[in-house]
């Protein structure tokens, strides 16, 4: 397996969790400059032409991540009743989900429950998704979410906005130079997150702690990515009623945006 098991500062328990928050909000200003949530919503979109659900369950949500803005592309550009979004997460965070519950969207929530993403017997009904949080589990837990999935004929979609194609050993040789571009673009990208608070500025202007996770988290990301190949390897045996789909994410003008793991029960899913 061509995939390297490191750490992010963001997988810890004791990461203080404004940190996180802002470290999420700088990730989702990148995603919007890719074209991201583009990306994403066409997705949902083809899948929905032949799974006609009318709500998606995000697991690994964290602090909101991408999946907000999606939903929101989605419900503008697509006619019909609007999708429902459910953030979910292991360890759900009363912050967040009072951040989100306490706007009185109709159509996104955060679950005050746990949701174990290795085990679907018990999921809220909807489309599963992960985004670009695959990368952070280990072979044996993604194994098990990619198993889950396939035995409870879960419809899910898992999408990684980056790929693992740089050697580990030149990508460790190229850190002195990318760490400190990667904290620049933390410090520059901070005053277009929403909503911006003093902690977002304080902490990355002031005292910029943040860019350096930042920094290290978006490098150390690159060889978590599971290739092609190593996804071959976690994917379960072939089910009759089940299908997977693993191809490269495209964006409108044909160039490729990271990947997508797809798996569909081969009966309609509601």
């Amino acid at each position: 397996m061509r995939r390297v098991q490191l750490f992010e500062f963001e997988d810890f328990h004791w990461f203080p969790s404004s940190f996180r928050s802002t470290m999420t909000k700088i990730i989702v200003v990148f995603h919007q400059l890719l074209g991201t949530k583009e990306v994403i919503a066409n997705l949902l979109s083809e899948i929905r032409k032949n799974y006609g659900y009318n709500r998606i369950v995000d697991m690994g949500s964290g602090s909101g991540g991408a999946m907000p803005m999606v939903i929101e592309h989605l419900n503008k550009v697509n006619k019909g009743p609007k999708v429902e979004l459910l953030l979910t997460d292991l360890h759900p965070n009363k912050k967040f989900i009072d951040q989100f519950n306490g706007k009185n969207q109709d159509y996104i929530s955060y679950s005050e429950t746990p949701l174990d993403a290795k085990n679907l017997s018990q999921a809220p009904k909807g489309m599963k998704t992960m985004i670009n949080s695959f990368h952070h589990m280990p072979p044996f837990v993604a194994r098990e979410i990619l198993r889950t999935a396939q035995e409870n004929k879960q419809a899910v979609l898992i999408y990684e906005m980056g790929e693992n194609v740089v050697p580990v050993i030149i990508w460790g040789l190229l850190l002195p130079i990318t760490l400190p571009i990667v904290a620049l673009t933390a410090i520059l990208f901070v005053p277009f997150v929403k909503p911006l608070n003093w902690k977002d500025i304080l902490f990355t202007w002031f005292i910029p702690v943040v860019p350096l996770f930042y920094a290290w988290d978006g490098q150390a990301s690159a060889p978590r990515i599971y290739t092609f190949k190593d996804i071959e390897e976690l994917l379960p045996e072939k089910n009759d009623g089940y299908k997977w789909e693993v191809k490269h994410a495209l964006k409108k003008n044909g160039k490729k945006q990271g990947y997508y793991i797809l798996g569909l029960p081969h009966l309609p899913y509601k």
